[in-house]
């Protein structure tokens, strides 16, 4: 088997710590990265990571992924492998289209700056299909994601 697809995005973001994490881990902030390009659903009443019971590699619950918002094309089993609460987390995600899904997000000092924060996303995947194809599209959607969340942040600087 081949090795996994590995992809790295960062994004320099002058606010407080404590502003990122909200943001990261609220449904709100990850559907605005992901829109127009996907959705994912999350349980009612869920509306951060803070409304769940993270149990390391027990299924939190589990979300659809539309294209666009309205064609269902997977689905994902979200997992936690490690969370570090205000610091970032280890996804590594069951789902449909991928025989391996793992998402590392961490937000770290910046050593230049001490009111700047890296938010970093590291991404380790295995599509099961169209490996090349999946590639440039996980491409577009990060770096959407991080060009999305660098402009939201900026406004709360």
């Amino acid at each position: 088997m081949s090795d996994p697809i590995t992809l790295r995005f960062e994004s320099r973001l002058s606010v407080p710590e404590s502003r990122i994490w909200q943001w990261i881990t609220s449904v709100d902030g990850i559907a605005e990265e992901l829109r127009p390009w996907l959705r994912m659903t999350a349980p009612k009443g869920v509306r951060s990571l803070e409304d769940v019971d993270v149990r390391p590699g027990i299924r939190l619950f589990r979300s659809y992924i539309f294209l666009f918002g309205v064609v269902p094309i997977d689905y994902s089993d979200m997992t936690l492998l490690a969370l570090d609460t205000g610091k970032g987390f280890l996804e590594q995600s069951p789902m449909g289209s991928m025989a391996l899904w793992r998402h590392e997000r961490r937000i770290l000092p910046c050593d230049d700056d001490p009111d700047s924060h890296l938010l970093v996303d590291h991404l380790a995947f295995k599509p099961r299909l169209a490996a090349p194809l999946t590639r440039w599209f996980i491409r577009q959607v990060f770096a959407h994601r991080h060009r999305v969340l660098r402009r939201r942040l900026a406004g709360d600087a």
